[in-house]
């Protein structure tokens, strides 16, 4: 059986704009108080955890030569994000080298993005961390609380029916919060879909 838990991370202030965006006001720079939510997935280790919640500041290995809280806020706090392919990203290199921006550069920008980003960059971190034994299955990123994206890992079909089943007793358990309810709800709904 794997188990799952998560974790939310913000309080991050991140400044970005999707260029190609350019029939409406996303195209402009805007900033966002940006969170993420990581649904982690495995076995349990010796003290019956998925994964030490702390472990991403005592961890032994590192993301990009940071351990991961520091690249978590290197990346995205008080830092303007654009993608590799903007055509004013010089303008945006000068700013940077003026000392206006702390400047990120991206494959592409968004919340999808972000959570694609995000989700590949730790589940590199975790494979080494934990010697494969956890892995992240999903990443939500969050503009604010009515906005968000989530990216995730792709569903086994052959595991599907067992997934369903337990996600509809999981759903409709009478000990969950509201949260919780809604997102097993929603991931039952996403799979009934296959």
């Amino acid at each position: 059986m794997k188990y799952q838990s998560t974790k939310l991370f913000d309080g991050y202030s991140t400044c970005f704009r999707q260029w190609k965006a350019d029939t409406t006001h996303c195209m402009y720079l805007h900033g966002y108080a940006v969170s993420f939510r990581v649904w982690f997935e495995g076995e349990l280790d010796e003290r019956n955890w998925v994964f030490d919640f702390g472990g991403m500041k005592r961890a032994k290995h590192s993301i990009q030569g940071k351990s991961p809280k520091e690249f978590f806020a290197w990346l995205l706090d008080h830092t303007t994000v654009v993608a590799q392919d903007d055509p004013y990203l010089e303008n945006f290199k000068q700013m940077d080298k003026d000392g206006v921006i702390q400047l990120r550069i991206l494959p592409a920008v968004g919340c999808e993005k972000f959570a694609e980003y995000l989700y590949n960059e730790i589940n590199q971190f975790l494979q080494k961390e934990t010697e494969s034994r956890v892995q992240a299955v999903r990443v939500e990123v969050y503009e604010h609380e009515r906005n968000s994206a989530a990216y995730s890992s792709p569903i086994n079909l052959v595991d599907n029916d067992i997934e369903l089943m337990k996600l509809k007793v999981q759903a409709n358990s009478p000990y969950n919060d509201g949260w919780t309810k809604e997102y097993y709800q929603k991931e039952l709904d996403d799979r009934s879909k296959l």
